[in-house]
């Protein structure tokens, strides 16, 4: 397994956890807290494949469905000690969106699509799994709310873009941007950063 590959999982694993934590804020059963992990787990990830016209990655490779099932269950396992879900939430979606969007990056720039379109898709496929669950959950996606959410991800992605078209090495590259979003996302948290909202006189 490539390291590529074992970072596409890990993210869908880590993503599971996060979807099924907030599914258990919710009050949902079962099956839908299986259902809001697999959404923010794959969602974004399904979206961009049929963006780019390629092949959804779970449907011919469905280790990934399995990983859905294994975040889902030790994240249930895991809520048991966890004191503080909504930090834990925070902290697995923070390294999921870190990630996923250097993934969808890598995915873009593999099929020489304009710069700005693949700083897009790794914002798509970092957040809109996000989108979906929190659609589900019957919350305003975070993603449209203040805190500093997909500007991490442009951050990021733009990092990586620039570090790669200079020809740093690529897992050197994969630590360096995912840590920047990573380290946004969590200073934005602990500081209670924003971003500035619409107002009425606009």
């Amino acid at each position: 397994m490539s390291v590529i590959t074992f970072l596409d999982y890990f993210g869908v694993f880590v993503f599971a956890m996060s979807g099924v934590l907030a599914a258990s804020e919710k009050q949902l059963d079962l099956f839908g807290g299986f259902i809001i992990a697999f959404v923010t787990a794959l969602g974004g990830g399904t979206l961009r494949d049929l963006f780019l016209n390629i092949d959804i990655s779970w449907i011919i490779d469905t280790t990934y469905i399995y990983t859905v099932i294994a975040g889902t269950a030790f994240a249930l396992l895991f809520k048991k000690i966890a004191k503080h879900i909504r930090k834990t939430v925070y902290l697995f979606d923070s390294i999921g969106i870190g990630l996923f969007t250097i993934l969808g990056v890598q995915k873009a720039l593999a099929l020489d699509v304009p710069i700005i379109v693949v700083i897009m898709f790794g914002v798509i496929t970092a957040t809109f799994g996000g989108v979906i669950r929190d659609i589900l959950c019957n919350e305003i996606p975070l993603i449209f709310r203040k805190e500093i959410y997909a500007t991490a991800c442009i951050v990021g992605a733009s990092i990586y873009v620039g570090l790669d078209y200079y020809g740093l090495n690529e897992i050197t590259n994969i630590i360096i941007s995912g840590s920047i979003i990573l380290l946004i996302r969590i200073v934005a948290v602990v500081k209670k950063l924003s971003m500035p909202l619409i107002n009425d006189r606009i």
